[in-house]
């Protein structure tokens, strides 16, 4: 992850609500590495009463809790504040809330189950414009934050979501080896990799770069290359 990035994320405050004690664990201790402030509860209740007194300016909220859910709790908080940065988690099963999302203004959700990369996704595209940096690969080539788009030359490179995913996961483990496993986890997610499928991705990607990025490690993985 870019330092100029992380730097950033200290200036924001967040209250992370969640009724299942071993999920709400993992997510603050992922938040806890990146922001200084992490605020928690176990429900829409405590949710609130800790947004009536901290006022955080992040929200990460479970939709589905005892004790006021998800959406009758940013219902409230929507009433008095329209610019806190909310983000909703939720499952394929919970469909039925995308419209009282939308009419929430909420500024993202993110699907379950959650890891620590589509976690860091989904904070990094809720806080949209409020970001001020480009992840620099070369002196004419680098990735928007704020518009999730790779620029060369000032012209926008035409990438798929997966072809853009690849290339954050090398940047943020620049000098370090992406290995099969990771790719596996992080690009693939719930579906399987093989081998061949990962070569073909590969090449296709290389084709439509304007700069050698990827560098191959033999039986290992990938690893960003350096560009003066």
């Amino acid at each position: 992850m870019d330092e100029k990035l992380l730097e950033q994320f200290k200036n924001y405050t967040v209250l992370c609500v969640e009724d299942e004690d071993g999920i709400r664990k993992r997510l603050v201790n992922t938040l806890n590495y990146y922001f200084e402030d992490v605020l928690e509860a176990s429900n829409g209740e405590d949710g609130y009463d800790l947004y009536l007194e901290y006022k955080p300016s992040i929200i990460l909220s479970d939709i589905e809790m005892p004790n006021k859910n998800g959406i009758e709790m940013i219902t409230k908080i929507r009433e008095e504040n329209l610019d806190v940065i909310v983000i909703m988690v939720t499952a394929y099963s919970n469909e039925e809330y995308l419209l009282d999302l939308i009419n929430l203004n909420i500024n993202h959700y993110i699907l379950k189950p959650i890891n620590s990369e589509n976690l860091l996704n989904g904070i990094i595209k809720a806080l949209g414009n409020r970001l001020t940096t480009n992840l620099i690969f070369s002196k004419e080539c680098y990735f928007n934050v704020q518009a999730h788009e790779l620029i060369y030359k000032d012209e926008v490179i035409n990438l798929r979501k997966r072809d853009k995913e690849f290339l954050l996961l090398l940047y943020r483990s620049k000098n370090q080896v992406v290995t099969y496993e990771q790719i596996d986890e992080y690009i693939w997610k719930d579906r399987t990799m093989s081998m061949s499928a990962l070569k073909t991705f590969i090449k296709e990607l290389r084709q439509k770069l304007p700069l050698e990025l990827i560098q191959n490690i033999t039986q290992t993985g990938y690893k960003l290359r350096k560009i003066d």
